[in-house]
């Protein structure tokens, strides 16, 4: 198995915990439409998902006009949220996710990117708000791409970086990132804090408890023949 040279990250539930902020965006989507909000569990379930694809499966029974209107909503109350500048404070890193990221940023053999349903906005301004615009050479996020599981991100992000499927990591929480993952030819490490529950990752290579032992797992990776 050849060196890692590229490490993709998911966003929400992966590098911040960040269900606070999508679930009040939620709740103020569809009570905006009069609408009772959804389970948390559900919520939580479609994160990684771009907007158009999650609100259907949220809402099966709403027509298309009102699953764009709940877009539209979602959209204008996260940026309420953003306008309040506590994004730092309610999508807040993980424990350990900082030090991984900066000790993975001091690799001169080692690239770091993206790939997220957020949008370009939205990934801007969580990005400057703790300080990591500077970390990833490669950004992939929803407004430009088919939503996960579909391999589009990876695959531009490899284009991006001259990388090898083979010489790639996807890093993330669903299910949706380790089909991605599996789909653009790259090996995937599941990471058990996030949102999808454990059977959801059953897909990952290598699946950690905590960032500190993320270097661990890479070194798995590269030690598998």
């Amino acid at each position: 198995m050849s060196a890692v040279r590229l490490v993709v990250f998911d966003v929400d539930g992966t590098l911040v915990d960040s269900q606070a902020d999508i679930l009040g965006a939620m709740a103020a989507a569809f009570g905006a439409m009069g609408l009772a909000m959804p389970e948390k569990r559900a919520v939580l379930n479609i994160v990684g998902l771009s907007l158009d694809h999650a609100m259907p499966r949220l809402a099966p029974d709403l027509p298309f006009d009102a699953h764009a209107e709940l877009v539209h909503r979602y959209k204008e109350a996260y940026a309420g949220l953003r306008a309040r500048g506590r994004i730092e404070e309610t999508s807040p890193l993980y424990p350990g996710a900082r030090e991984i990221l900066d000790l993975l940023s001091r690799e001169d053999d080692l690239l770091l990117g993206i790939a997220t349903g957020k949008s370009r906005r939205g990934l801007d301004v969580l990005l400057q708000a703790h300080g990591l615009g500077l970390h990833f050479v490669t950004q992939q996020v929803a407004d430009h791409h088919p939503s996960k599981p579909h391999p589009s991100m990876l695959l531009s992000a490899l284009a991006e970086t001259g990388v090898d499927p083979h010489d790639a990591v996807m890093v993330g929480d669903t299910s949706y990132d380790m089909e991605m993952a599996r789909a653009a030819g790259l090996r995937a490490v599941g990471v058990r804090w996030g949102y999808h529950a454990g059977p959801a990752l059953a897909a990952a290579d290598v699946l950690i408890d905590r960032w500190a032992d993320f270097p661990r797992a890479l070194d798995r990776l590269q030690e598998v023949a």
